[in-house]
């Protein structure tokens, strides 16, 4: 009798905690999702998958053609203007949904994982973020995503070998030429021995042009590194 008073106190509890704090799917908002879930089935079987992984010469690999030397480049999915995925990756970035961006790092993980063209990696390395920026937000939305592709990988994320050194300005509201522009010279190799020799995995939640991808691959690349792989959750060509 105890054990069901319990029991059932401790539903009463959660049910009015949900009055004030509900627990959402970072998807599509649906209140219909298991309290240790941060995505409902439902969006992660929606979501719109790219296949780049499987696929040489993809969007995101040209996008570093001629530029700096990429092994194998992906994008998990496609980023489209109000959709759940952009709701899930706004929930992490901006509503410190930190278990959705885990999960979507598994997801990416997973993808990769099976994929023939991403087995050699030795560390994943998230782009970093401005030091103020970062711990303003409280977090890097990378390093989130890089933990749960850890989880999956099995391979250690590193996150202090290279350093921005240089405050830039959001990229959303910039044009191509802009971008590039605004990561000039803002990355700087801190740790080159930690990385010297390495297949190096750069991840970051979002990429368009690929600019600041670019940007910290290059200086990535001064640690003599054995070879340069990029993935992200998401790609937009907008």
């Amino acid at each position: 009798i105890i054990m069901h008073t319990l029991s059932q106190t401790t539903e009463w509890l959660h049910a009015f905690g949900t009055l004030f704090y509900p627990h959402l799917c970072a998807g599509c908002g649906s209140n219909n999702i298991a309290s240790d879930e941060a995505i409902c089935h439902h969006c992660i079987a929606h979501f719109p998958v790219t296949g780049f992984e499987n696929q040489t010469g993809n969007p995101i690999e040209k996008l570093f053609w001629g530029r700096i030397p990429v092994t194998a480049a992906s994008s998990q999915f496609y980023f489209t203007r109000s959709s759940t995925i952009q709701n899930a990756l706004h929930s992490l970035k901006y509503k410190s949904n930190k278990e959705a961006g885990i999960v979507m790092g598994r997801l990416l993980g997973y993808s990769l994982k099976q994929s023939n063209r991403f087995r050699n990696i030795d560390l994943i390395v998230p782009l970093p973020l401005y030091p103020k920026k970062e711990k303003s937000r409280g977090y890097n939305q990378a390093k989130i995503i890089a933990t749960g592709m850890q989880e999956v990988l099995n391979v250690p994320v590193i996150t202090d070998a290279i350093a921005r050194i240089k405050y830039t300005d959001s990229q959303t509201h910039k044009n191509r030429i802009d971008r590039w522009k605004n990561v000039g010279d803002v990355f700087s190799l801190q740790k080159p021995d930690l990385l010297k020799g390495k297949n190096i995995l750069l991840t970051d939640d979002v990429i368009t042009t690929g600019a600041s991808l670019e940007a910290c691959g290059e200086t990535i690349c001064k640690a003599e590194i054995g070879a340069l792989y990029i993935a992200t959750l998401a790609f937009s060509d907008q």
